[in-house]
């Protein structure tokens, strides 16, 4: 993990204003967010189970448009990106889910590489990009292994190892210690507060641990009935 991002600049990597957002009829999930993240801040997100912590999550990674108000993302409004845009912002974002979304056939290497298959390049040219970086996360032994052998801290482990490979400007983390014991919650945080201090990466991670939270000190946004009741702008940890 030797790369460094030198194009940082003070454009909010996020800016949500007057966003709500509701699935057909029902009533809004979110109402009224007014949220900005500058480019190398490292935010919780936090609230009760059912608050809107995913659907907000969703709105960061694209899946959803918002029923109202405005996201934009390194300075583009989402609204108004063309398809080609809209895949190219995405693969600025890399997304780790509570559930890992592993492919249980492929081995650890190969679901780390998996990325950059798809986008036509040869293993040549990214194997030994992809071996650092299942040594990083600790996984330098089990490359070779498959998801259903490996333990929930090393699936999750290799989730982030994957969510990192095209190297994104932001990534969003689901739950990413619901699944492991508090020990291994603790080592997966610093990953991800290393991953920021030498990358100057936007990580957003949603959490409903507070003691984890309390443990390392970072700017936290609180949901509570999909409304922003603790609001944090232009700050990093």
């Amino acid at each position: 993990m030797n790369r460094f991002r030198p194009d940082i600049t003070d454009e909010p990597a996020v800016e949500l204003d007057g966003v709500s957002l509701r699935y057909d009829k029902t009533d809004d999930v979110l109402s009224d967010l007014d949220v900005r993240l500058k480019p190398g801040s490292f935010t919780f997100l936090t609230g009760a189970s059912g608050a809107g912590k995913s659907s907000l999550l969703k709105l960061l990674y694209l899946a959803h448009g918002p029923s109202q108000g405005e996201v934009r993302l390194f300075g583009q409004r989402t609204s108004t990106l063309s398809r080609k845009q809209l895949s190219a912002t995405r693969r600025r974002i890399g997304v780790v889910f509570q559930d890992f979304r592993l492919l249980e056939h492929l081995t650890a290497f190969e679901n780390v590489a998996l990325p950059l298959r798809v986008t036509g390049q040869k293993e040549e040219t990214y194997r030994a990009e992809v071996l650092d970086l299942l040594r990083w996360v600790g996984l330098g032994e089990r490359v070779n292994a498959f998801p259903p052998s490996m333990s929930g801290g090393e699936q999750q482990r290799l989730a982030i190892a994957r969510a990192l490979i095209n190297k994104p400007d932001l990534l969003i983390a689901d739950e990413p210690t619901g699944n492991v014991d508090p020990d291994m919650g603790r080592r997966i945080f610093r990953l991800f507060f290393e991953l920021n201090r030498r990358l100057n990466t936007t990580i957003v991670i949603a959490t409903h641990d507070m003691h984890l939270v309390k443990e390392f000190e970072a700017p936290v946004l609180r949901l509570q009935h999909g409304i922003l009741v603790r609001d944090v702008e232009f700050q990093s940890s």
